[in-house]
């Protein structure tokens, strides 16, 4: 306790009061530290619940007496509670889903519910379970399902219900796969419903059509933009990674259109069946002879030969059918039939160095166009009777200036490291500096002065006794020594000193050892204020 009161007492006004400063602003960093550290760390807890479902769970958390932050549509917890919270609100149905679903049956008596009440609380409920099934999906944020149930009219036959689906993906959009499997799960959940008649509706791509893709503007961008890779992966595979530019443009049919074409063959006949007829007809004339009693008798005159006249005839007929040959076929286009595609190229020349030095741009050969024409055509399926176009320029680029290279993750995300972790270690290292600058160092530094502090040196001139000449540490390295130069040291006689300054010198160090050593702490001192 002497040692410090007497540290204390050797510090100057302008140092007491540093010290004092700096203590008390140590003190109020440890205890803002202090007070930092035993406040719990905040963990999110839920994010972007409807505010009915949010009130219920800020409702359950105030019931426990769980501190908790809002924070814009955020939910904020201790971290070392958030899993337990979690698990303890599920039990409690919390936080309880917007699209409610066959609990809605629950709710209702026998008394005084109609058909027609029943079968609107049916359809909601169908609906609420259809969509929580698909919020099931975690690439999906969120879903609502529209129900049209057939209702029997009585002058309207075969109405099919139908049914849409509105969804939100976390990131990017639905693809095909998932948007099929979502009509085949509508449809098997309701009966009579088909596939065909299930729409499918995404926040960011809009109409997703019945083929699994987008409506026609979307796919044809989506082919062009297919196309446009394929052809720039086979350009830098030539020129090289940012020296060609590809466009594509697809037009694309948008009318559907139904073409019925009947043809039929007159050489292609074929005969399938063949009917003939014969016919033989013969007759007998006796001639005109008159009636009497004797020919009615079997003997009589009319049975003699006599004017006798015999027919015959004979009739063939033959009919064969023939089928001929018909072709009928039927053409449906439908939207998004490629109508015509034009490619769009732009690639660097060749640079080379002349015999001065200097850089000189060419643009490529014809042949090399032509070749790279021929692979374009080839990847995205030239037609030239659709009527489309490629077209390849080699012009120079234009240079691009260097704004520096980005890191693809932060800083804190690199480091792994929590950033209120971060945080509190940075303000522990202010601390710790302030400390060692402000008040270890000011007050370390005034206690060696006072240890090693030495009178001020008589000047050369002055004629003192030897009891009171010090060192100053200065050589005299003139020629001749002062006739009235008194010695330091007792010992030895003015005849014995060595007239080199050098070896002078260090006989008196050898002598004055304790001496020296203090006028050097005095210089290192001083070097060190400077410095500072």
């Amino acid at each position: 306790m002497q040692q410090i009161l007497a540290l204390w007492g050797a510090l100057d006004l302008r140092r007491k009061l540093i010290v004092t400063v700096a203590t008390a602003a140590m003190f109020a960093a440890i205890l803002g530290l202090s007070t930092f550290g035993a406040s719990p760390r905040m963990a999110l807890l839920y994010a972007g619940l409807e505010p009915a479902a949010a009130g219920d769970v800020v409702k359950a958390l105030d019931q426990q007496g769980v501190a908790y932050q809002v924070r814009g549509p955020s939910l904020w917890v201790d971290a070392s509670r958030r899993d337990q919270l979690r698990m303890t609100l599920a039990a409690q149905g919390l936080p309880a889903n917007g699209n409610a679903g066959y609990e809605l049956l629950d709710n209702l008596s026998g008394f005084g519910t109609t058909t027609q009440m029943f079968d609107a609380m049916y359809w909601r409920a169908k609906e609420g379970e259809l969509a929580r099934t698909i919020a099931a999906s975690p690439d999906i944020r969120s879903a609502r399902v529209y129900i049209a149930p057939a209702k029997s009219q009585p002058f309207q036959k075969d109405v099919a219900p139908t049914a849409s689906v509105m969804v939100t993906m976390r990131s990017g959009s639905i693809g095909p796969d998932q948007a099929k499997a979502l009509r085949y799960l509508v449809a098997s959940a309701v009966a009579g419903l088909q596939p065909a008649n299930v729409v499918i509706v995404d926040s960011l791509a809009g109409l997703i059509a019945a083929d699994g893709g987008t409506d026609a503007s979307h796919a044809a961008a989506d082919r062009a933009a297919r196309l446009q890779q394929n052809v720039e992966a086979l350009l830098q595979a030539r020129v090289g990674p940012g020296k060609s530019v590809v466009a594509v443009n697809i037009e694309t049919v948008t009318d559907r259109e139904s073409i019925v074409q009947k043809t039929i063959d007159p050489n292609g006949r074929v005969a399938i069946s063949t009917d003939t007829t014969d016919a033989s007809n013969s007759s007998t004339d006796q001639g005109n002879a008159a009636v009497t009693v004797a020919s009615n008798l079997p003997n009589g005159q009319a049975n003699a030969p006599g004017n006798t006249s015999q027919s015959q005839s004979t009739n063939s007929r033959e009919r064969t059918n023939y089928e001929v040959s018909t072709t009928q076929r039927e053409v449906i286009r439908a939207p998004g039939t490629i109508k015509r595609l034009s490619v769009a190229v732009l690639v660097d020349g060749l640079t080379t160095t002349d015999a001065k030095g200097a850089t000189v741009w060419e643009p490529r050969p014809a042949t090399e166009i032509a070749a790279l024409q021929d692979l374009v055509a080839s990847a995205v399926g030239f037609d030239a009777k659709r009527g489309d176009v490629i077209t390849i320029k080699s012009l120079p680029f234009q240079p691009v200036p260097v704004r520096g290279v980005g890191s693809d993750q932060p800083f804190l995300a690199r480091l792994q490291a929590d950033p209120m972790s971060l945080i509190q270690i940075a303000l522990l290292a202010l601390v710790a500096l302030g400390l060692g600058l402000f008040v270890l160092r000011p007050v370390l530094t005034g206690a060696r002065r006072t240890a090693a502090s030495l009178p001020p040196p008589q000047p050369d001139a002055a004629v003192s006794p030897a009891s009171e000449r010090v060192l100053t540490g200065e050589i005299d390295d003139r020629e001749e020594m002062p006739a009235n130069l008194s010695l330091i040291s007792s010992t030895g006689s003015p005849e014995d000193m060595p007239t080199d300054p050098v070896a002078r010198l260090r006989r008196l160090i050898e002598q004055r050892q304790d001496e020296t050593l203090a006028v050097l702490k005095t210089w290192v001192e001083d070097r060190e204020e400077r410095a500072s």
